[in-house]
């Protein structure tokens, strides 16, 4: 049913959990699924230094922070706005109409995150 990609992201997550003392963190919600993530970052010489997440939701949900986190760290904060959601979709393997939410939901985190850094 899912791609190996995005299984090996839902059963193995990259930077999953709590981060102390993030420079930002932030909280996005899927109102149709009920899905929350949040997505907390530590910046330091216009980088994304570090980037952890946590996920109350489903498989693909999970599968997406994890690929965004692992997508954006060591990033310069402008090549991380750039990220598209296609390549993060790309990156999982693909997701089917019903669990693309997720991948919006990682993608309205970083903007939310970028955004209140000054991106």
């Amino acid at each position: 049913m899912y791609p190996r990609e995005l299984l090996e992201h839902f059963e193995h997550p990259r930077n999953s959990g709590p981060m102390e003392s993030p420079d930002v963190s932030v909280e996005s919600e899927n109102p149709a699924c009920g899905d929350v993530m949040r997505l907390m970052l530590r910046v330091g010489d216009g980088r994304v230094s570090a980037a952890k997440y946590q996920v109350r939701g489903c498989v693909a949900s999970i599968a997406c922070g994890s690929a965004l986190t692992e997508a954006i760290t060591g990033k310069s904060l402008k090549d991380a706005a750039s990220l598209k959601r296609e390549t993060l979709v790309q990156v999982l393997g693909g997701l089917s109409n019903e669990t693309m939410h997720a991948s919006h939901l990682a993608m309205d985190c970083l903007r939310l995150a970028l955004k209140e850094l000054g991106q």
